[in-house]
C-alpha cells in the first residue's frame, strides 16, 4: 500500500513539474504573431496537469495576457490554442492533431516515447529518474515557433 500512495505521489509531482516547465515554456518561445484575447493552454483529454495548470494560471500571466485552460474534447476543438499537451493517455490521437495543427502556430507538447521524433514540437521523458523534455527544432520551425537559446540549451535536441 505504501508503494501505491508513493506513486502517485511521485505523479502528482511530476504533473506539478510538467506545469511549471509548461509555463517556463511561455517565456522562451516566441509566437509569430501578437494575438488578441488570452493565452489559451489546451489539454487534450483528462490529465492530472489540468488540476496544476488551473493553479499556475491563477496567478502568472503570460506577458501581459491572462491564461487560460481549456479542456479539448477532441480535434474538432483545437483552435485558437496557443499551446496544446497531449497527456499520454491520448497518444493514440497524435496523427490526428498533428495533422490539423501543422501550420498553426500552436505549441505541442507530448509525454510519451517517440513524440518528440514523431513532430512533436517538446515531449517530456524521464531520464534518471528526472523529468527532461526533447526539443524537435524542425517541428519548431514548422509551426513558425522561434526558441530561445536558454531554452535549446536544456533540452535534448532531437
Amino acid at each position: 500500500m505504501i508503494g501505491v500512495l508513493t506513486l502517485s505521489s511521485l505523479q502528482a509531482q511530476n504533473y506539478q513539474l510538467h506545469s511549471v516547465y509548461i509555463y517556463s515554456f511561455i517565456k522562451y518561445v516566441e509566437w509569430p504573431s501578437e494575438t488578441s484575447g488570452n493565452f489559451v493552454i489546451g489539454v487534450y483529454g483528462d490529465s492530472p496537469v489540468i488540476d496544476h495548470l488551473m493553479k499556475m494560471a491563477a496567478v502568472k500571466k503570460a506577458g501581459d495576457k491572462k491564461i487560460d485552460i481549456k479542456k479539448v474534447s477532441g480535434t474538432a476543438d483545437l483552435t485558437g490554442l496557443e499551446i496544446l499537451f497531449v497527456p499520454d493517455s491520448r497518444s493514440a490521437d497524435f496523427g490526428t492533431i498533428i495533422k490539423q495543427l501543422t501550420g498553426t502556430n500552436t505549441l505541442i507538447i507530448t509525454e510519451s516515447s517517440g513524440l518528440g521524433q514523431g513532430g512533436s514540437n517538446i515531449n517530456f521523458v524521464e531520464k534518471s529518474g528526472k523529468l527532461r523534455f526533447e526539443l524537435n527544432k524542425s517541428a519548431m520551425d514548422r509551426q513558425n515557433l522561434k526558441v530561445s537559446s536558454e531554452l535549446t540549451k536544456l533540452a535534448i535536441l532531437i
